[in-house]
């Protein structure tokens, strides 16, 4: 049985009106051309739909019955036009992402509310979790978009990469709060804040000391950027921070919080990526979130440079 859509609305209209000449207008197709639709409908139905009686359309009880599935399926198609229609439009569909630490407390949820604000229809999973693991949900399909820090260059995931200097945080009550440049030779022996010995801003922060032949003195040695920032505020230590944690810092905080952030020389870059997976194509609605990701990149950059002057 080989049943046509054009079939199916031709028999409704027909269904509708009562008529092959009222169909035919409403259709806007000559009379023949529906007599010939419902009679190949029937044809390939094997049974009559209607009885002809001079000139007067009767529906069968299988018409009845076949206007009910009919109607069924019509709306069906409707709703599935009406949701592709949004997925093509960026308003319906989907979306599982994951985030490293540093960016799952402000940016990630501030730019998702920004791309979000007229997709109501747009469903989110977001989790926070460590890069590697991010990598493997990116990779099995398990996500459609994850945010990281330098990942792992691996086939079965493609990655765009941004490099963000970091910052060197310390209290608005600094003996260096004036400086507008901080070198690790004005930092030489002061208490540090770093992230644990793995992770690269660890490593590359204490490259920039030995260069220099200065002495990284570290008094906390962390998990998250974040933490480290409350040891800062306080007065405890220094931090050469990356730019998502001072970023979301000086967002909620405003010229309010007790932590200011100084340009850190010589240069410190965090690497950020954006993760989607590589063994099938992009969703219409992540290709859209990847998007407003860089341009939000883009702004964070803008606010940093000005929160330094």
């Amino acid at each position: 049985m080989n049943l046509s859509f054009k079939q199916l609305v031709t028999f409704k209209e027909v269904m509708r009106t009562g008529s092959i000449s009222e169909a035919a207008r409403a259709l806007k197709r000559t009379q023949p051309a529906i007599s010939t639709m419902i009679h190949s409908l029937e044809t390939e139905l094997g049974f009559l739909l209607f009885h002809r009686e001079h000139r007067k359309l009767t529906p069968t009880p299988e018409a009845q019955y076949l206007l009910e599935e009919t109607n069924a399926l019509l709306t069906r198609f409707d709703q599935t036009k009406s949701i592709l229609k949004g997925v093509s439009q960026l308003n319906t569909g989907r979306l599982r992402i994951a985030c490293h630490p540093a960016a799952s407390s402000f940016f990630m949820p501030n730019a998702l509310g920004d791309f979000l604000t007229d997709k109501p229809d747009v469903n989110v999973t977001l989790r926070a979790m460590p890069s590697n693991t991010i990598e493997d949900l990116v990779a099995s399909n398990q996500c459609d978009l994850g945010l990281t820090e330098s990942p792992h260059r691996r086939g079965s995931t493609q990655s765009e990469d941004v490099e963000l200097p970091c910052f060197c945080a310390m209290s608005v009550n600094s003996p260096l709060a004036h400086k507008s440049v901080i070198t690790p030779t004005q930092l030489d022996g002061e208490p540090m804040a770093v992230l644990f010995s793995e992770h690269p801003t660890a490593q590359h922060t204490l490259a920039a000391f030995s260069r220099l032949d200065c002495k990284l003195k570290i008094r906390f040695e962390l998990q998250t950027f974040m933490t480290g920032l409350q040891f800062v505020q306080a007065g405890l230590c220094y931090m050469v921070c990356d730019m998502l944690t001072a970023y979301s810092y000086v967002s909620l905080s405003g010229n309010q919080g007790g932590v200011m952030f100084k340009r850190f020389e010589p240069k410190v870059s965090n690497t950020v990526s954006i993760l989607t997976p590589a063994n099938r194509p992009t969703s219409i609605i992540a290709q859209g979130l990847k998007s407003a990701l860089k341009q939000h990149i883009e702004r964070m950059t803008d606010v940093m440079a000005k929160a330094c002057g």
